[in-house]
């Protein structure tokens, strides 16, 4: 159970900070932290919680990441469903916390027809820059495959020890600076699914490519990770 709230605890804060950045501070003229802040934003939020308990659960706080450390060898796959369970309750309470903050301004709306509405993830016309379903479709899958390709080898015993947080905080800022335009960045099925849930319309009929590019990416760098670099 503590490896469970952990992992609550941990995608509630990706999904607050991450999200909250982007719904409260990013749009705000001449003060505003704008992509690169949003980016930021969510690789403190990995950084922060990976120190704070990832002792305690991994830090996976994304079903990707567990299912990438799963097909690399690094997680036991009868732990899958409870992780994947907390995630997204994580995730969804975090929502609904940004939803009631959010609702407190005047005139505010969630505008399922725009792209990026509620900081939820989309392509084509739901696409911060318009792309198409197959540009998001490989950018989640590459994104996520070097996500975990960098989480796998920071994490390794003969990796230095100690930073692997730092590793993986600005892997996803990283990560973010290059797709926000393009998907307002998944690499993470909990973080889309709570956020198209409140946004509705489209959002939600487009969930199923930020569950399938994010995690074949992160079983492909598991595998890769196994085959290649796990082994003297």
């Amino acid at each position: 159970m503590k490896k469970i709230f952990a992992e609550f605890f941990g995608t509630f804060w990706l999904v607050f900070g991450g999200c909250g950045s982007a719904l409260y501070a990013a749009g705000i003229p001449e003060l505003g932290i704008g992509f690169a802040g949003v980016s930021l934003a969510f690789g403190l939020t990995v950084l922060t919680m990976a120190f704070a308990v990832g002792h305690i659960s991994g830090g996976h706080f994304n079903p990707a990441v567990s299912f990438g450390l799963w097909a690399g060898g690094k997680f036991d796959g009868k732990d899958l469903i409870g992780y994947i369970i907390a995630q997204l309750v994580g995730g969804l309470v975090a929502a609904g916390a940004l939803y009631l903050i959010a609702s407190g301004k005047g005139g505010f709306v969630i505008d399922s027809s725009q792209a990026g509405a509620f900081a939820a993830n989309g392509f084509g016309e739901l696409s911060p820059g318009g792309y198409s379903m197959t540009s998001a479709l490989l950018a989640e899958f590459l994104l996520t495959m070097f996500f975990l390709l960098i989480i796998l080898g920071s994490t390794n015993e003969r990796a230095p020890k100690g930073f692997a947080p730092i590793a993986i905080g600005l892997g996803l800022t990283l990560i973010h600076l290059i797709s926000i335009p393009i998907s307002n960045t998944s690499v993470n099925p909990a973080r889309s699914t709570s956020q198209a849930l409140f946004a509705g319309g489209g959002y939600v009929s487009q969930l199923w490519l930020f569950w399938v590019a994010p995690i074949a990416g992160a079983i492909v760098a598991g595998l890769i990770h196994k085959a290649l670099f796990d082994k003297e």
